[in-house]
């Protein structure tokens, strides 16, 4: 099962009552065994991968642990980037525990993102994600480290958005999913529409 999950909503539950409601959680009333694949952050919205049976989660958790499912998010961030692609090759640690932030550190675990502009902006940029790793908030990580936080981002960018832009979320959705049927082989490709505007350019 594909799904998409909304922003400010946990892929599975957290510690204790108050972290309890979660997207898995909400799913296993209807069908209880259901599983996740993979996760998002809370304030990430878009496409998760759910496995009906412990068979279906072993075979797409091996195509995740593969690099075989292409992953494409969308971000709005603060900012232009100075070309029109990129590679960001920066190896991630947690460097804080509340709230949990990501860094780049010699002792990290290797994290390897592709980025493409999309549009201009008034004051920022939608940039095309393509994660060939998928460590904990590696793209948010990342983007910040160049000098390009999400618009929104509470952890990374103390809420980053232009003066006098209204944001009211993290623009960073998972767009797209694309592998194959882990008992058919079918090729598979999932879409999700963006759900926020990037600010208009100006003039």
């Amino acid at each position: 099962m594909v799904v998409v999950k909304p922003a400010g909503l946990l892929s599975q539950p957290g510690l204790g009552p108050a972290q309890a409601d979660s997207l898995s959680s909400r799913l296993q009333v209807a069908e209880p065994s259901l599983q996740l694949v993979h996760r998002l952050d809370r304030d990430t919205s878009g496409l998760l991968v759910l496995a009906r049976s412990p068979e279906a989660l072993r075979r797409l958790s091996a195509l995740f642990a593969q690099r075989a499912v292409q992953k494409l998010y969308v971000a709005d961030v603060c900012g232009a980037p100075a070309t029109l692609s990129g590679r960001i090759d920066q190896p991630l640690a947690r460097l804080e525990r509340l709230p949990p932030r990501y860094g780049n550190h010699p002792g990290g675990r290797p994290s390897l993102t592709c980025w493409r502009w999309a549009a201009p902006g008034d004051r920022c940029s939608r940039l095309w994600l393509r994660p060939l790793t998928g460590r904990s908030h590696q793209l948010r990580a990342h983007l910040a480290g160049l000098g390009l936080p999400i618009l929104g981002d509470p952890i990374y960018g103390s809420g980053a958005q232009p003066s006098g832009l209204a944001v009211t979320r993290l623009h960073l959705h998972a767009l797209a999913l694309a592998f194959r049927h882990p008992f058919s082989g079918r090729r598979l490709r999932v879409h999700s529409p963006v759900p926020f505007a990037l600010p208009a350019q100006a003039g």
